[in-house]
């Protein structure tokens, strides 16, 4: 993996694909859990989404690691890094029940309905995974951005 774009380092470009696609698969495995007919529509779409997203982690982290060498270590930019190392744990099962919904989704549509209380209990269970990942997106970011600008408060133009 190259270190950089045009002599920026690739992790930023990289974790902002992180920080937009995974959200935002997070919001579609919401939307699908609870929406039959989106269910099956757009399940495959946000299975798709959720598979980019969860792709990006890993090479969010590494270029990450590969950064972390050549800049001044801080406690900060430790602790960036112990937590978007754990990114994958809550990334891959929004993938999981991304999938199990567009799975349940392809079945309604073939008239194979699976029982009402494992289709409820799938719903409840990937909004839980969905805000976890989300949350953990937020948290990891903040921490980069702590990392980098610092907790004065003050805007990149000293304002």
């Amino acid at each position: 993996m190259p270190e950089d774009v045009a002599g920026v380092p690739i992790h930023p470009l990289v974790v902002h694909a992180v920080v937009v696609l995974l959200p935002l698969a997070a919001l579609g495995v919401i939307a699908i859990a609870f929406v039959p007919a989106w269910r099956q529509r757009f399940g495959g779409l946000v299975a798709l989404l959720t598979l980019v997203a969860v792709g990006m982690v890993p090479l969010a982290t590494e270029s990450g690691e590969n950064l972390q060498e050549v800049v001044f270590e801080t406690p900060a930019i430790d602790r960036h890094g112990e937590l978007g190392s754990s990114m994958a744990y809550f990334a891959i099962p929004l993938l999981v029940v991304a999938c199990a919904l567009w799975w349940v989704g392809r079945r309604d549509k073939q008239r194979k309905p699976y029982g009402k209380g494992i289709t409820t209990t799938l719903a409840v269970v990937s909004v839980v995974v969905a805000l976890a990942a989300a949350g953990w997106v937020v948290r990891v970011g903040h921490s980069g951005a702590v990392a980098v600008w610092g907790t004065t408060g003050q805007s990149a133009s000293g304002g």
